[in-house]
């Protein structure tokens, strides 16, 4: 209902354990891995609409022979976009030769893309342009084989200026100051002195090049290599990695905010970002997929034989919470369950809202993210007359038949209020007519409410409140309630991430807006912009590492409360005839809900890295001097 977000992206990593004519035995097909591939990067489509990507590496190609292969789609279907290239190609060879289906390793020789090693990502811009260029996964080519890295990740770091100046400061030449490449490259950098320093000792060994080459890939730590790549970023990361020769990693952030979940057994290893994915498309039991550890980097050798290091000192584990309201999709048994809590523990809070009158209420969600949550809700609405119902029978002997009957048929009223007109498009850019198009881009069910009804619409997030505003009030407010509740499972909105959703800048925020329009009610608008503007800025020019953050100065005279209300009378305008109200989540809510993930820091503010803090202050100095750019 409210304004999108931008999804976290999504990384998908297999490596086949066995020789490609085992799964043609097995499972009767040379294609078993990128069969999978497909699966798990279509089942994280969730995470990425901008693009998607593929590459592959395959295992004891002779010299002159390709090894690596990668495709990459900005298109609107990008994933089926990659598959469709990869599986012409590998028709149009078994056009030529049909004998080659029943031979994996010959076939393995002439088609790209039929490798051992697999890679793919799923792509949601949240920097940097939707083209092409911007897709992972990236390659570091190199004719040194160890030397190649392909590197596809879910991430955003705040500190991208500092790490390029140190990559200048090597001496290289970065292509751009993207954080994708300049990750890429301070790896790349380890990685080519790494293996430089053990050719060398090869070399006083007596070996030749040629000879050195196997013992390389043995003999090279990739967790060296990971820890001082690493050392100085600063964000949340899953970022995935393969060599030239055959190894690979995925590693976490030391706050776990970015998720990574694998499996291993004797035929693969395989990593994603959501643990039903894993589930569903290997048809695995939910307790043999793990979550790789905050600060860890599983590394898996081409022989097969993985591990779980450890790369940087975890720190206290603050995970995204938005993957448990929003991101990830609701298929896994924690997150099914964390979002219907989410709904139960906004019963009281609606409750009061509707005046105790539940005969007179009807609840509904829009939009479909937020059914689980709904579930929640009315599970609780449930629970709540069960009990009135219980405490009447045993309140007294004589029992009023009419009061005990009208208690028997009381029920929550639901209804499907709003379905999206998929086929609908706001092509129309002239703000008056566009309004109005998008106004009607759901249809909605007349007859079911009304004018004496409280609406009760539960909603997963809201953001910027432009959505809601223009056009599900106006939509809803032609059903005729007497009142409308907004009900958001997540808690407000007050502050910016800087570690991969595109929430960058505070003026979109609707509880920000509010917080602004109180202040010009109390007179105190230009006093405290003033000095928080001043401390901000100080912070900045003193480049202090660890800054508080000083935009929660903005919101600390206002209760949770007050800050609700007047973010209901900025989303009322005079169009609307009902009365509006707008619920948020407690955050003491959310961390009960949602225990694992107590990530907080857009609600909160309080950042779980030190240059969380920083882009939260340039990102006030920003908007006071309209500086309509990302704070990092």
């Amino acid at each position: 209902m409210s304004d999108a977000i931008k999804h976290e992206c999504g990384i998908a990593l297999l490596q086949l354990k066995k020789p490609l004519s085992f799964y043609k035995e097995k499972y009767g097909s040379t294609f078993y891995g990128i069969n999978k591939m497909y699966l798990l990067m279509e089942k994280q489509h969730n995470r990425g609409q901008d693009g998607a990507g593929f590459a592959s590496i395959k295992f004891d190609m002779s010299p002159g022979q390709r090894y690596i292969s990668r495709v990459r789609s900005a298109d609107q279907q990008p994933i089926q976009k990659i598959f469709k290239t990869i599986n012409t190609r590998i028709q149009k060879e078994l056009d030529e030769d049909p004998t080659r289906a029943s031979n994996p390793e010959e076939l393995k020789g002439k088609v790209p893309y039929l490798g051992e090693l697999m890679l793919g990502h799923v792509r949601y811009g949240t920097f940097g342009k939707n083209n092409i260029e911007s897709v992972h996964p990236f390659l570091r080519q190199n004719n040194w084989m160890h030397r190649n890295l392909i590197v596809a990740g879910n991430f955003n770091l705040t500190n991208v200026n500092e790490l390029f100046d140190n990559l200048v400061d090597l001496g290289q030449h970065p292509k751009e100051k993207a954080d994708t490449i300049t990750v890429m490259e301070k790896i790349g950098h380890f990685l080519d002195d790494a293996v430089a320093k053990i050719y060398k000792n090869l070399k006083k060994e007596g070996y030749t090049k040629k000879e050195a080459s196997p013992l390389i890939a043995e003999r090279l730590k990739i967790s060296k290599i990971l820890r001082k790549a690493s050392k100085n970023w600063d964000g949340g990361y899953a970022m995935a990695g393969l060599l030239g020769h055959g190894d690979s990693f995925v590693i976490r952030d030391p706050v776990g905010i970015r998720p990574v979940y694998y499996y291993s057994d004797e035929e693969i290893v395989v990593v994603a970002s959501e643990r039903p994915v894993i589930q569903t498309v290997f048809n695995v039991a939910y307790d043999q997929v793990q979550e790789l550890e905050p600060g860890h980097a599983l590394i898996t050798k081409k022989n097969g034989g993985t591990s779980i290091n450890q790369i940087i000192e975890p720190q206290e584990k603050r995970a995204c919470s938005f993957e448990r309201i929003y991101f990830s999709r609701g298929g896994d048994a924690e997150i099914y369950q964390e979002r219907k809590d989410l709904g139960k523990a906004l019963f009281p809070l609606v409750h009061k809202a509707i005046g105790g009158d539940l005969e007179n209420s009807v609840f509904s969600f829009i939009p479909n993210t937020a059914e689980t949550s709904f579930y929640g809700l009315i599970g609780a609405v449930q629970d709540h007359v069960r009990k009135t119902l219980r405490q009447e029978l045993f309140k007294s002997e004589q029992l009023d038949k009419d009061a005990l009957s009208k208690l028997l048929d009381l029920k929550p009223r639901i209804e499907k209020i709003a379905i999206k007109d998929a086929k609908l498009r706001t092509f129309i850019t002239e703000d008056s007519d566009r309004d109005d198009l998008v106004a009607h881009v759901y249809d909605i069910t007349y007859g079911v409410v009304k004018a004496s009804d409280n609406l009760v619409i539960i909603d997963d997030s809201i953001v910027r409140g432009t959505t809601l505003q223009k056009s599900i009030l106006r939509m809803l407010d032609r059903l005729g309630p007497k009142k409308i509740v907004v009900v958001s499972s997540a808690p407000q909105i007050r502050y910016p991430d800087c570690y991969g959703i595109d929430m960058a800048k505070l003026e979109e925020f609707i509880a920000f807006r509010a917080a602004l329009s109180l202040l010009q009610d109390d007179g105190t608008y230009d006093e405290v912009i003033q000095r928080v503007y001043k401390k901000c800025q100080l912070s900045i020019e003193n480049k202090e590492y660890a800054p508080p953050n000083y935009v929660k100065e903005i919101y600390a005279a206002y209760t949770d409360q007050q800050i609700s209300n007047k973010i209901s009378d900025l989303l009322k305008n005079d169009h609307i005839q009902a009365e509006v109200e707008v619920i948020f989540q407690t955050v003491e809510g959310l961390h009960e809900s949602c225990p694992k993930n107590l990530g907080d820091w857009y609600f909160t503010g309080n950042y779980p890295t030190p240059g969380g803090c920083r882009v939260v202050n340039q990102a006030f100095i920003n908007f006071v001097e309209k500086n309509n750019q990302r704070a990092y």
